[in-house]
């Protein structure tokens, strides 16, 4: 990441917005927002694949479910953040291997850390799973605010987007698809006590 480039751009947005980059609350502000640049983009150099090398054969045949993997991201349209909550299921291969439950959150974390819509986010967590577990399916929905809505804009703060995608046995229209689908959205959308 080539900060000096980004301390270059923060202090012309600062002289932009009539601030002065000198004065003393403002001096360290553009090195601070390159090193938080380098944090919060830090997924743009990961490859996801990483986090599946290692495999655990269980046996498993049924649904695995994490809820509540909190992320944060960057609006690619404004570099604002939008935040929330990931929920991830999925049903292992045939022969019932499973990764470990940190890799979905570890899978999240490396897709929120890059500029990003929340669409293309949720479809990216599905499709790495598809591709790097070979799962019979897999069910992952998102739920966040976003700042571009809350802050600016139309200024609704509390509403949130909800995003979902479906692969494998959990998608289509057969009884056994929408079963298998509904089942995992009633996991994921419970109200917990």
């Amino acid at each position: 990441m080539d900060t000096a480039k980004i301390e270059a751009g923060v202090r012309m947005i600062l002289e932009g917005v009539g601030e002065n980059p000198d004065r003393e609350g403002l001096k360290e502000t553009p090195a601070r927002v390159a090193r938080m640049y380098e944090e919060v983009f830090s997924g743009l150099t990961e490859d996801p694949a990483v986090h599946f090398a290692t495999t655990f054969d269980e046996h498993c045949s049924e649904m695995v479910l994490v809820r509540d993997i909190y992320f944060y991201s960057m609006c690619e349209h404004h570099l604002v953040p939008f935040f929330g909550k990931a929920h991830i299921a999925y049903i292992p291969a045939a022969d019932g291997r499973v990764c470990g439950l940190s890799k979905l959150a570890r899978l999240v974390e490396v897709y929120a850390k890059r500029p990003q819509v929340q669409e293309r986010l949720t479809s990216q967590i599905a499709d790495t799973l598809v591709e790097q577990l070979n799962p019979q399916g897999v069910v992952v929905v998102l739920e966040a605010e976003h700042m571009c809505m809350s802050m600016r804009g139309v200024k609704k703060p509390g509403s949130h987007t909800v995003t979902s995608a479906v692969r494998g046995v959990f998608a289509g229209s057969t009884d056994a698809a929408r079963a298998s689908r509904t089942e995992a959205m009633s996991l994921i959308l419970r109200e917990t006590r």
